[in-house]
C-alpha cells in the first residue's frame, strides 16, 4: 500500500512538472515572437496597450514557471533575459524581477555560471558567482531606493545583509546602511546593524561606541543591542563591568517573556563576569565572581534546555578555567553529541580537558577520531594538539613526525589557494599556524640540546613574521639553554616590547634576572606578580615566586609554601594547550 501511495505521489509530481514545462514553453514562444518582432522593444508611439501588459506578465511569469518545473538553469536564463533585453518594462516590474532573481541566486542552493555580458562596458564589474550577482542586483535596488524611484522595501536590506555577511563584505554593508535616507530605516535597527558590521570586522571599539550612543539617546529597551554590548564589553579589557550592567538590564527587560532570549542574556552575563574576574586583584574577589559566572552559564543552560551549542561551549570553558575537570569532560561530550561532532572546537576542548586529567592516550584517541571525521584542510590545529600530546607522553620522535605532517599540509594549502582580500583571514590563520609549528619544533630541539636544528627552525620563522613575541621568547630559551643569559634577557625584553602581556616572557625574564642579578628582588617580584595578574593559572610563575620568597626572605615560609602548593596543583591540572 505504501509503495502504491509513493508511486502516486511521484506520478503526481511528474505530472505537475510536465504541465509547468509546457506552460513555460508557451510563455517562451510568446516572448520569442515579440522579441523577433520588436528587437529594440516597443516603439514609443505604441504608448500603453494590452500587448505591453501581456509582455510584462510573460517576462515576470517565465522564471517562476521554470522554477516550478524544476528547471533552475532555465530559470536563471529567463531572469537574465528579462533584465538584459530592452523590453521597456515599468520600473516597479523590473525591480520585482531583480529582487526575485537575487533571492533565487542566494537561496536556491545551486551555483550558476557567470553571465556572459557582451554589452558590458570596459572596466565594469562582472560577477564571478551567484553570490556576487545577487549582491549586484540588491545594490542596484538600493540605489533605486536612494534615488526614490521605487519604494523602500526592508527585505532588500535583509537579503543584502545576509549576502554580504557570508561573503566577507561587512564594510560594504555598513557603507550602504549609512547611505540610507533619514527615516527610511528605524534608527535603533540602523545602529544595531552598523554595530554588528563593525563587530564582524573586529572593530569592537567602534561597535561599542555606536551602541553607547544609541543607549544615551534612547530608552534601554533594545535587548539585542544590550546583549551585543555586553558581549563586546566581555572582549574589551577594562569594560567587563560595563558589560555586566548591560546584561542585567537585558535580563530585567526579558524576565518572564522569552526563555530562549533569557538564556542568551544569562550567557553574555556569564561572559562579562568571567572577563571581570580575570581583572580582580585578590583571590577572594576572583573566586566569588567566577562562582557567579558559572551560575549564570548554568542558568543559561537550563533556560535553553541544554540545546544551545554556544551556551554549552562557554559552560564547558568556564568549568575548565576553574579546573572542574569532570564537569568539563561531561559538558564537552554533551557539546559533541549536540553538534554531531561537526565542529573542531568540541573535539579540541574535550582533548584538552582529558590532557588536564593526564589521560593523554584518551585525549590522543579523541584527536584521531576528529582527524578521521574532518576534512584535510581542518587538520592543522588537530595535528598540533596531537603533537603536544605525544610530547607529554615522551614520544618526541612521533611528535616531530606529526609536526612534519602539519607543515606539509600547510605547504599544500599555500600552493592550492591564491589568497585574495576575501581569504585574508584564512591566510593569516595559516601563517600563524605555520609560525607556531616551527617554534614548537624549535622548543623540542632546545630541550634535546640540538642547537643547530633549533636555530634552523627559528630561521624559518623570520620570513613568516620577524616581529613576534613568541619568536623572540623562543630565541631567548635557546640562548638561556646555552648559558648566554644576557643574550636571553635581551630576547625576552624584545618579546615584551612586542607584547607587554606575554606571560612566558615575564616569567623567563624573572628567572634569568635571578641568575645574573641577585640585587634586584623587587624587580623580579614585580615581573612575577604581573604575570600572575595576567594569568592566575600559570604554574611556573607561582613556583618561581615561591623560590623568591624562600631565597630572598621577602615573605614568610607560609607564603612560599602557598606558592609551591598552588604551582603543584596547577601543574597537576594543566592541559597541553590553554583552554582559551
Amino acid at each position: 500500500m505504501l509503495r502504491v501511495c509513493s508511486w502516486k505521489q511521484s506520478f503526481s509530481k511528474q505530472n505537475r512538472c510536465r504541465r509547468f514545462r509546457e506552460a513555460s514553453q508557451s510563455c517562451t514562444v510568446v516572448l520569442d515572437i515579440l522579441e523577433s518582432s520588436f528587437p529594440a522593444g516597443f516603439p514609443e508611439t505604441f504608448g500603453s496597450c494590452k500587448l505591453q501588459d501581456t509582455l510584462s506578465n510573460a517576462v515576470e511569469l517565465l522564471p517562476e514557471l521554470c522554477k516550478l518545473a524544476d528547471a533552475p538553469r532555465e530559470a536563471i536564463m529567463s531572469y537574465r533575459r528579462a533584465l538584459l533585453h530592452p523590453w521597456k518594462l515599468e520600473i516597479q516590474a523590473t525591480a520585482r524581477i531583480q529582487k526575485e532573481f537575487a533571492i533565487f541566486l542566494l537561496y536556491s542552493g545551486g551555483e550558476s555560471c557567470p553571465p556572459n555580458l557582451r554589452s558590458q562596458m570596459d572596466g565594469s564589474f562582472v560577477p564571478r558567482n551567484s553570490i556576487e550577482e545577487a549582491i549586484l542586483l540588491l545594490m542596484i535596488l538600493l540605489k533605486k531606493i536612494f534615488l526614490q524611484r521605487i519604494e523602500w522595501d526592508p527585505s532588500i536590506l535583509d537579503h543584502l545583509s545576509y549576502a554580504l555577511s557570508i561573503s566577507g563584505g561587512l564594510k560594504a554593508l555598513a557603507n550602504k546602511v549609512e547611505e540610507l535616507l533619514p527615516r527610511t530605516i528605524d534608527r535603533q535597527e540602523m545602529y544595531l546593524i552598523l554595530a554588528l558590521c563593525y563587530y564582524g570586522e573586529e572593530d569592537n571599539f567602534a561597535a561599542l561606541d555606536l551602541l553607547r550612543k544609541l543607549f544615551s539617546t534612547e530608552d534601554h529597551t533594545c535587548v539585542p543591542g544590550l546583549l551585543l554590548a555586553s558581549k563586546l564589553c566581555a572582549e574589551i579589557p577594562d569594560c567587563a563591568n560595563e558589560g555586566i550592567i548591560y546584561a542585567h538590564t537585558a535580563i530585567r527587560i526579558e524576565r518572564e517573556r522569552c526563555s530562549q532570549l533569557m538564556g542568551v542574556a544569562n550567557c553574555v552575563l556569564g561572559l562579562s563576569l568571567s572577563a571581570h574576574s580575570r581583572a580582580m586583584a585578590t583571590d577572594s574577589e576572583r573566586v566569588k565572581i567566577q562562582s557567579e559566572a558559572l551560575k549564570s552559564f548554568e542558568s543559561a543552560g537550563k533556560l535553553t534546555k541544554m540545546s544551545d551549542a554556544n551556551v554549552i561551549y562557554h559552560l564547558c570553558l568556564e568549568n575548565a578555567e576553574q579546573r572542574k575537570l569532570d564537569a568539563t569532560v561531561h559538558y564537552a561530550k554533551w557539546l559533541l553529541n549536540l553538534e554531531g561532532g561537526s565542529t573542531l572546537k568540541g573535539w579540541m576542548l574535550l582533548a584538552r580537558a582529558l590532557s588536564a586529567q593526564k589521560r593523554f592516550m584518551d585525549a590522543e584517541t579523541v584527536i584521531n577520531v576528529a582527524l578521521d571525521q574532518s576534512g584535510k584542510w581542518d587538520h592543522g590545529e588537530l595535528l598540533r594538539t596531537k603533537a603536544k600530546l605525544q610530547i607529554a607522553q615522551g614520544q618526541v620522535k612521533n611528535a616531530i613526525e606529526t609536526y612534519t605532517q602539519l607543515l606539509a599540509i600547510l605547504q599544500v594549502k599555500r600552493k592550492s589557494f591564491r589568497l585574495g582580500e576575501n581569504l585574508k583571514e584564512f591566510g593569516d590563520h595559516c601563517r600563524t599556524l605555520e609560525l607556531e609549528t616551527w617554534l614548537d619544533l624549535a622548543s623540542i630541539y632546545i630541550n634535546l640540546s640540538q642547537w643547530r636544528d633549533a636555530e634552523m627552525c627559528l630561521s624559518k620563522t623570520e620570513a613568516i613574521c620577524s616581529y613576534s613575541a613568541r619568536r623572540s621568547y623562543t630565541a631567548g630559551l635557546l640562548n638561556q639553554s646555552k648559558g648566554l643569559y644576557k643574550a636571553a634577557l635581551r630576547d625576552y625584553c624584545n618579546a615584551l616590547a612586542v607584547n607587554p602581556s606575554h606571560v612566558p616572557s615575564l616569567v623567563s625574564t624573572a628567572v634569568v634576572l635571578r641568575k645574573i642579578d641577585k640585587q634586584s628582588p623587587a624587580i623580579i617580584r614585580s615581573l612575577l606578580t604581573e604575570a600572575l595578574r595576567l594569568d592566575r593559572m600559570n604554574a611556573s610563575a607561582w613556583y618561581n615566586l615561591g623560590l623568591l620568597y624562600k631565597e630572598e626572605g621577602l615573605g614568610s615560609a607560609l607564603e612560599a609554601a602557598e606558592c609551591f602548593e598552588a604551582a603543584i596543583l596547577l601543574e597537576e591540572t594543566e592541559p597541553v594547550e590553554p583552554f582559551r
